[in-house]
This record gives C-alpha cells, structure tokens and sequence, in this order.
C-alpha cells in the first residue's frame, strides 16, 4: 500500500501512519501544524516515524500542497485532516471550519480524479453529524440533524465524498467515528481533561448532569477499522465506528478513580451548546463488511492514556 495520510502529525493520523508502516506501507503524511493545539505535541506524536525510510512528511496544508505530485503513485489516501472541536466552532471560528473541513476535502477530492492509481479513499467523519433527533442506536441511513457547526462541516465533507464517487467514481469511503480516545488523544477532549487534572490533583470540570452518554472507541480499534475500510469498503458507503463502550460521563468518573487510584475533584458547569446528549454506534454493517471488531474495552483503554499521559506530562 502507498498511502497519503492528511492529518498525519495528529492523534489518529500518527497512530495510523505507524500501523501503514507496520504493515509494510509507504506512506507520505501530510499536515500544517494549524494551532488549535501546541505544535509540539504534533511532532512527539511524529517521532517515532522520523526518518524511516518508508515514511516522508510533508508540512502544507492541503490548499498549498501539490496535490498532483503527492497522488502520482499512491493507492490510498486517508483524510483524516480537519478542524477539531465542537465548542470552538461557533461564531467567528466558523470560517476556519469551513475553509479546513470542506474546502479542503474538495480539493483534495478534485485531485483524486486524476488519481489512476488511487483504491481508495478513506474519509474520517464523526459521529456528530447525526444530531440528538436520531433513534439509538445510530444507524448510517439515519436523517443525520448536526447540532453543531463542526458537525455541519463534518457531514458537509462528507457528502462531498458521495457526490465525487457517484459523477466520478472516486473511490470514497467514509467512516463515523465515535469518540475515538486513547494515547495521544487531543489535549481539548474530555479523557485528556480528566487524566490531566486527576494526575495533578485538580478539578474534573463536568458540563451538565454527566448522565450524558457517549460510545468510547479505543484509538488502535478506530484505525483497524480504517485500514480494514481501506481494503474492504465499498465505495461510496458510509460505516460507523464505534467501540461498543456507551457509558455516561459520570460513570467514566468512577473508571478515573480506579484507573488512577485516586478519587477525582468534580466541579460541574452548565451544558455547552452543541454537544450532543447522547451516542451509540450501530456498527453491524462494519462488522460485516469490514469485518469490524472492537478488542479494548473502556477501562484497559482508559489504562493505556493513564499511563501514556503519566509519562508525558
């Protein structure tokens, strides 16, 4: 496989772009550095593929790269750039969604028309595309209501992938996940949060009652479910992918304590607009067609942050 990884320096496109290497893969791994969060954390996230033979980065967004040259020999790419952050994306923030999430899919889109030897295209979309108006648990042929402008921008790409695979069969497949967490997650989202402050002894801040639900996916299983779509996706289907791990936020609070050996420090602040209530993936057509199998539960995954965050921080 010669893939291009958009995205690469991040949490699931650094963990992605290891696994292509494993593998056997040659991968060539794309990103700007935006600065939603610290540069530095981006390239730690890339040191252990610095200097392999099998692996080039290249620092551009997609906009500037030269798409043309980077897709001349790749079999796969894997879109996994964007703009992160539910809360972030309201108000004037928005035009950095759009021109990150959408614009830049249909760029990279346009390129892989001329992509002769592109297999695949696989998309990472989010399970925020659905809204809080959809029956659970979330099926892919649900009416999908973004309450958020991320998810808006999300679903938006998304539809991009259907309409250049349906007038120009570029081979797109796109992939919901669900809560994706794990080492090197994002130091915004909400496990971060808490292992941070739990490790240093500060206050977990939760938004709202904490009875609000989310299915957990263990980052290793979001990426076998990438690489499996890369090879056995259909084109122009959409898949969840989610763990199987749908608890409540105040429960992951118990998990923390246990994983930690301490109690956490709760402070609760009100809900924030945008967030969803609830999620749960139906994932049987990715059980079926990818083969899909979630392997880590919620508290061995919850572990494995603990400790990779002890040791980073």
């Amino acid at each position: 496989m010669k893939a291009l990884v958009t995205g690469a320096a991040g949490f699931i496109g650094s963990t992605l772009s290891e696994r292509l290497i494993a593998d056997g893969g040659d991968v060539v791994g794309l990103d700007c550095f935006t600065d939603y969060y610290a540069r530095a954390v981006k390239e730690r996230n890339l040191s252990g593929l610095a200097g392999h033979p099998r692996f080039r980065f290249v620092e551009s967004t997609i906009r500037d790269a030269d798409l043309s040259a980077l897709l001349r020999d790749r079999t796969h790419i894997f879109h996994l750039a964007a703009q992160a952050g539910v809360r972030k994306s309201w108000g004037r923030d928005f035009a950095v969604y759009t021109v990150n999430n959408i614009e830049a899919t249909q760029l990279l889109l346009e390129a892989a028309c001329g992509a002769s030897s592109l297999e695949r295209l696989v998309y990472a979309s989010s399970s925020s595309v659905y809204g809080d108006d959809v029956a659970i648990p979330m099926r892919e042929d649900a009416l999908p209501q973004p309450v958020s402008p991320y998810g808006v921008t999300k679903l938006a790409a998304e539809q991009l992938c259907h309409l250049y695979y349906t007038n120009y069969r570029v081979p797109t497949v796109s992939l919901r996940y669900f809560t994706v967490y794990g080492p090197r997650q994002r130091p915004d989202m909400g496990f971060h949060k808490f292992l941070r402050a739990t490790i240093r002894a500060e206050p977990i801040r939760l938004y709202g009652d904490g009875e609000q639900t989310r299915d957990f996916t263990y980052v290793h299983d979001a990426v076998n479910a990438t690489v499996a779509a890369a090879v056995r996706g259909v084109p122009g289907r959409v898949y969840n992918i989610g763990g199987g791990s749908r608890v409540s936020v105040n429960h992951v609070v118990e998990m923390i304590a246990r994983v930690a050996g301490r109690q956490p420090v709760v402070e609760v602040d009100p809900a924030q607009p945008g967030d969803m209530r609830h999620t749960y993936a139906d994932t049987s057509l990715a059980r079926a067609e990818l083969g899909f199998q979630p392997q880590v539960s919620l508290e061995e995954g919850l572990s494995a942050e603990f400790q990779w965050l002890a040791g980073v921080l």
